[in-house]
């Protein structure tokens, strides 16, 4: 199954650090084979830059990262390209909180973390913001207002990132569901988190 890659607005940017964290999500799963595999999917434009010196604090095009993102989905998972996404959203944040990002981690306290959304956020994305409410003891919500481009499949990279993020900080039983979604009609991506 192909995912369409959806239209993005001219110049929408991502940091770098994302599309280092789909490459190592691909080695880790396959070795240098599976990355070979994927980057084949992809223009010859785009496999020179991802086979290139990659700058994890560097911008890149937003598109570039979706047509990766497609690429990856149909040759790993393409029956089921959904959790693809969601495990690629685990990857990123399991890779860059344990390591340039773990000052964001606070183990015993998933909200210190959350609440560091609109910083987080920063690490990723050029243009937008996050905002974080609690709602409770072992419950928040994050919504992301003004994104560049919004898709599905990066939504669910957002789930995935932050079930990961949550359990890092010592949560259990992490639920984290898409209320609102810019992609489907709603002003802004809202997802709420709930832990024990």
């Amino acid at each position: 199954m192909t995912i369409a890659t959806p239209d993005v607005k001219t110049g929408a940017r991502i940091k770098g650090g994302v599309l280092i964290s789909r490459l190592r999500f691909l080695r880790e799963r396959g070795g240098e084979a599976l990355v070979d595999r994927v980057t084949q999917r992809v223009t010859a434009e785009d496999r020179e830059v991802l086979k290139g010196f990659l700058l994890p604090t560097s911008w890149y095009p937003l598109d570039l990262n979706l047509r990766l993102d497609h690429a990856i989905a149909d040759e790993v998972s393409p029956k089921a390209p959904d959790q693809v996404f969601i495990e690629m959203g685990r990857a990123s944040a399991q890779a860059n909180l344990t390591a340039a990002q773990s000052m964001f981690v606070r183990v015993g306290d998933p909200h210190s973390l959350l609440a560091q959304a609109p910083t987080i956020y920063r690490h990723y994305y050029a243009v937008g913001h996050r905002e974080y409410e609690r709602l409770g003891e072992h419950a928040a919500r994050v919504r992301t207002f003004d994104a560049d481009s919004v898709t599905a499949t990066d939504c669910l990279t957002i789930v995935g990132w932050h079930q990961r993020a949550i359990e890092l900080c010592g949560g259990s039983d992490v639920r984290v569901v898409e209320e609102k979604c810019r992609a489907r009609g709603a002003d802004h991506c809202a997802y709420r988190c709930e832990w024990r």
